[in-house]
């Protein structure tokens, strides 16, 4: 991943809509709190002895990962979608430079000893180790899918990455998301470490003081089973895994639930530097988790390998307590230097909330004016919020992480039982009827009260399900990452058009129009075990294909390779078995800049 050059504002001004803190992060003394707002794209400084917004600084984008110089001078802040990482003059409350990047930076993390700035590449898999002094870059390493948090080790011997989805075609017997890590000594990465079957939304990671291990938060999906029913984790739980950094494998996973409440969608996490305890920001109902690490060595030998299923073991053993916010939508996490406080990040609400150790008193710090949310914004929010779900085990964002896919197949009882589907992506869905991969449902917003009704076992109310349908229809596609910085096609890319829309290969005779689809049912050739006489499929669009795999309806294709390789002997969909290998790569890179 060579560097580039990218045009991008100097200053941003900050925009009218209403404040939405994303992450937050201590300096190291504790003296300042970082706050970075993704909807206005700035970062506010925070006194937290006085609980007020010191200064602001704006951005050229939406601040998405927040990382602290040794000395707290600089603050490095990835500007996801402007391709670059901003080094904020703390002192000064102004950005002293850039470093060029890839087009998604996300997760960042600063290895001191080592000059080092890790920051995560969103969009194409990757970590890059980069040079503190000149921004230049150091070593690239690949990870897993959608790789969103990284965090160092006390001794700055590994780097840990959490990624947000899992790589492999839907049906592998380990389909589950992974955790990488590199070591920075050597600066080679090192086999990751993959969760339990069903992990995705990997969001937060944190190591203890000792570096013994990492936890990193995540959905547990039971996809293996159908959605009859939601009560004691049936269809979903919310989880914790412990890596010991050690052996380098998987220690243990727990649960976060209670037997009949859910703790949806973990997002934050950060460990006590004083005492054994975790703290877990729980955005789907807007709580904060508190667990007792002391134990932790007890509990795992007592349950065994029953630990990701047993969803009364932390209260069993009083490990754990869940404390209502007063913020919708609790994010990214932070614990001061010290363990004494704790700031959350309410996207929802616009501010950031600084509580004690013990999680008992709330300083509100808000980062912006109060704002009445539109129906979009109200909408957002009902799709992130998982009081609208029976016992609150998920919500809509869940199985549709930024209103996109898990990556998971999961048998939905619309079209009968045992043909499990892969999830699909919310983008468009409103202009590409029908909806499901058999076209089940005549529209999006026909799907979206199903939702609701046959997925979180609860009846909408009608302002509730109006908000999710505006919020889908706002939604808009992203610039993929395999297009030059300027957005242009790559030389490839432009082969692969010309490819794509020859008659020879017919790949444009079904993936037509502006979204690339005929809004038809098609056979193609993919029809699969669980299929039954099925075997016609909705054409889906092909907008944002980079973001989505796996691949076809039931996510038996890994990678798009394999959709016009091994998934495509017949050249039923699409005719591509007279292609060369370069050909083939031509039209996977224009696929995948879509």
């Amino acid at each position: 991943m060579a560097a580039f050059a990218v045009a991008v504002p100097l200053e941003a001004a900050p925009s009218p809509a209403v404040s939405s803190p994303l992450g937050v992060c201590f300096s190291p003394d504790g003296k300042v709190l970082a706050a970075g707002d993704a909807t206005r794209s700035i970062v506010a400084l925070i006194d937290p002895a006085s609980r007020r917004v010191s200064s602001k600084v704006n951005l050229a984008s939406k601040p998405e990962g927040l990382a602290w110089s040794a000395d707290g001078s600089r603050l490095y802040v990835a500007e996801s979608g402007a391709g670059s990482i901003a080094e904020i003059d703390v002192a000064n409350a102004t950005v002293s430079r850039r470093f060029p990047f890839g087009r998604y930076p996300r997760g960042l993390a600063v290895a001191t000893s080592r000059g080092l700035l890790l920051a995560t590449d969103w969009g194409n898999d990757k970590l890059a180790a980069l040079d503190l002094t000149t921004g230049s870059t150091r070593a690239v390493f690949e990870t897993g899918r959608q790789p969103v948090c990284v965090a160092v080790t006390p001794d700055e011997a590994l780097a840990v990455v959490g990624n947000l989805l899992p790589a492999t075609a839907a049906h592998d017997p380990e389909h589950a998301a992974v955790v990488t890590l590199v070591d920075l000594e050597t600066l080679k990465a090192l086999p990751p470490v993959r969760l339990p079957l069903g992990s995705t939304n990997i969001l937060g990671v944190a190591i203890a003081r000792d570096g013994s291990d990492a936890f990193v938060t995540h959905v547990l999906g039971r996809f293996h089973l159908p959605t009859t029913q939601l009560d004691r984790g049936w269809v979903n739980t919310n989880a914790v895994s412990v890596i010991d950094l050690k052996q380098r494998k998987l220690r243990a996973t727990f649960l976060l639930d209670q037997i009949t409440d859910g703790a949806a969608d973990p997002w934050g996490i950060g460990v006590d530097p004083l005492v054994m305890r975790l703290y877990v920001s729980l955005s789907g109902v807007h709580e904060l988790a508190v667990v007792d690490l002391e134990r932790l060595p007890e509990l795992i030998t007592s349950t065994g390998a029953n630990l990701p299923n047993d969803l009364a073991a932390l209260h069993r053993h009083r490990m754990i307590r869940r404390i209502g916010l007063p913020v919708r939508g609790p994010r990214g996490l932070a614990v001061s230097p010290d363990g004494k406080r704790i700031a959350v990040a309410g996207y929802f609400s616009g501010k950031v909330v600084v509580t004690d150790e013990n999680a008992a008193n709330h300083a509100i710090i808000p980062l912006g004016p109060e704002v009445e949310p539109d129906l979009v914004r109200l909408g957002e929010l009902a799709f992130h919020d998982a009081n609208l779900c029976f016992q609150r085990w998920l919500s809509c964002a869940t199985c549709h992480p930024g209103a996109r896919a898990d990556g998971l197949n999961w048998d939905l009882l619309n079209d009968s039982i045992g043909n499990p589907k892969n999830t699909k992506s919310m983008l468009l869905s409103h202009a590409t009827p029908p909806a499901m991969s058999l076209g089940i449902r005549a529209s999006m917003e026909v799907a979206a009260r199903a939702g609701f009704v046959h997925i979180q076992f609860t009846e909408p109310k009608p302002e509730d399900l109006a908000a999710v349908i505006a919020y889908l229809r706002s939604l808009e596609p992203v610039v993929s990452p395999h297009r030059k910085p300027d957005g242009s096609l790559t030389e490839s890319a432009k082969r692969g058009e010309r490819l794509f829309h020859s008659p020879e290969t017919r790949c444009a005779k079904c993936h037509s129009g502006p979204h690339f689809t005929d809004l038809e049912m098609n056979r193609t050739g993919t029809k699969g075990p669980f299929d039954g006489d099925v075997s016609e499929f909705d054409t889906p669009t092909l907008v944002e294909l980079w973001r989505n795999p796996p691949y076809l309806h039931d996510g038996s294709a890994a990678t798009l390779r394999e959709v016009l390789t091994t998934r495509n002997p017949k050249d039923h969909h699409g005719k591509t078995s007279h292609l060369d290998n370069v050909e083939i790569d031509d039209l996977v890179e224009y696929l995948l800049s879509l």
